[in-house]
């Protein structure tokens, strides 16, 4: 028997990168992603796609997908918030930026419901009209967000009250970090929900969208706690559902 719409698995469309990378034979550019991102889209109840920062289909990509979860990497380019790159920016990704603010700007525009993770968070409030804080540690005066690189930091993030944050994880999460940056000014519309002890913004929150939350951790890493994925896929499940 054929399942109706509201028993079907939501697809959930993830950004991926677009590095270097050798495998068997081969040394070669390679769109990639980590595995704990699909991981914990299925574990959640959803079906997995991974979109290469290719082409400009951005319509018939929305128009195919129940859900879109935007993927940590770069930097985004500080040319898109009109600020000159600090030394310790990464060197500029145009290919995934010019596919990544175009997708977004349609996901948005259908009330596609969307988790942003890190750099996705960032690119959010970007394309939003705020700016970024470009090297944390020249604010805060440590690294525990990034230790160092390849390795997650943990802090406990602070929940605003009511918030759709608040409401998935409770007044407080301790969360896996790996991010050298951090929203600086939110832009207009997005409601900061979560934050650390030293002040870095952690959570935002975009109002009059079925479901737009943006989260500088990541969840993806903590395969005993799905639940922002899982609110991610219900908040699918309930628009594929109309």
């Amino acid at each position: 028997m054929a399942s109706n719409d509201s028993e079907r698995r939501p697809v959930i469309g993830i950004t991926t990168y677009v590095e270097r990378a050798r495998f068997g034979w081969w040394d070669l550019d390679a769109a990639l992603l980590p595995r704990t991102y699909p991981d914990a889209v299925v574990r959640a109840g959803g079906v997995p796609v991974l979109l290469p920062p290719v082409g400009t289909g951005f319509a018939e990509l929305v128009g195919r997908l129940d859900g879109l979860l935007l993927a940590g990497g770069a930097d985004v380019d500080p040319a898109r918030y009109d600020q000159r790159a600090h030394p310790e920016t990464d060197s500029p990704r145009p290919d995934r930026d010019d596919f990544e603010f175009g997708l977004l700007a349609e996901a948005l525009a259908a009330d596609l419901p969307i988790l942003a993770v890190c750099r996705g968070m960032q690119l959010l409030n970007s394309a939003l009209g705020g700016t970024l804080c470009q090297h944390l540690p020249d604010v805060v005066g440590h690294q525990d967000h990034r230790p160092e690189p390849g390795v997650f930091g943990e802090c406990r993030v602070r929940l605003e009250t009511g918030s759709r944050a608040e409401d998935i994880l409770g007044t407080e999460a301790k969360v896996y970090c790996h991010h050298h940056q951090a929203v600086d000014a939110p832009a207009d519309g997005l409601t900061v929900v979560g934050t650390t002890d030293d002040g870095t913004i952690e959570a935002v929150e975009l109002a009059g969208r079925t479901f737009v939350l943006g989260v500088q951790w990541h969840p993806e890493e903590d395969n005993s706690d799905d639940r922002l994925v899982a609110a991610l896929i219900t908040a699918a499940r309930a628009r594929a559902a109309r």
